[in-house]
């Protein structure tokens, strides 16, 4: 039996033009990428926001809105708007041609625009090279005012830097991958301390409690503890 190729990047193909999509998505698959297509601006938000992406091809004429309007909503830093890793990579790919567009895209976010008509194998070229550049620079996200910076390993509010354990440190990322899912005390014990059992919830209690003060002494607004189930990070 020969062995299954596995996929070396997910990559959202926004695009409106049926035989540019098709065509983006036989070649982008060919090339063991794990596609997805998008037709419309709401396909494209979905996906992104549930499918945990690398890479989105973007088209900026689409039927139900903006691309810039939806490249400004996934470049958002506030991980409580919207659910999409903001430092996903984004590439343009529109027949606008003008210096006005290119920098107006480039202006908003985007890793790169390619300009339609396109030479598939130049497009390919670009997309490794942002894969590349995004592999090295995929450490920093946010949540409020809160910023984790996982190569430095350092962690801001508001600017101000903190100083924490490596099991605050552990706490607080896994609790920031979803801000606004309730983790159980069950997973958080298994993902920070590799517990399999409730024997040591005052350990758990005790390290979300330091962590609250610390992200916020005055207002104890991060780390919400809910009574019974477990904690998240902020309010739905």
């Amino acid at each position: 039996m020969l062995p299954v190729a596995t996929e070396t990047a997910r990559i959202v193909v926004c695009e409106d033009d049926q035989p540019t999509l098709e065509l983006l998505c036989d070649h982008l698959t060919s090339d063991r990428f794990g596609v997805l297509a998008a037709p419309t601006a709401a396909d494209a938000m979905r996906l992104c926001t549930y499918n945990d992406p690398d890479l989105l091809l973007l088209d900026l004429g689409l039927p139900d809105a903006s691309g810039l309007d939806l490249l400004r909503e996934i470049r958002n830093p506030d991980r409580t708007a919207n659910r999409i890793d903001p430092g996903i990579g984004v590439i343009i790919v529109s027949g606008r041609s003008t210096e006005r567009d290119r920098v107006r895209g480039l202006g908003e976010g985007a890793d790169d625009y390619v300009q339609k008509p396109f030479s598939y194998g130049e497009l390919l070229a670009r997309i490794n090279s942002v894969l590349r550049r995004q592999s090295r620079s995929h450490s920093k996200f946010r949540v409020g005012d809160i910023e984790i910076n996982d190569v430095e390993h350092t962690v801001q509010v508001a600017g101000r830097y903190l100083r924490l354990s490596m099991k605050e440190y552990a706490l607080l990322k896994v609790l920031a991958a979803e801000p606004t899912r309730v983790f159980s005390k069950e997973e958080l014990l298994q993902e920070v301390w590799g517990y399999r059992s409730m024997g040591h919830t005052r350990t758990l209690e005790a390290h979300c409690s330091r962590l609250r003060r610390k992200l916020d002494p005055e207002h104890g607004r991060y780390v919400v503890n809910c009574w019974g189930v477990g904690y998240r990070l902020v309010g739905p």
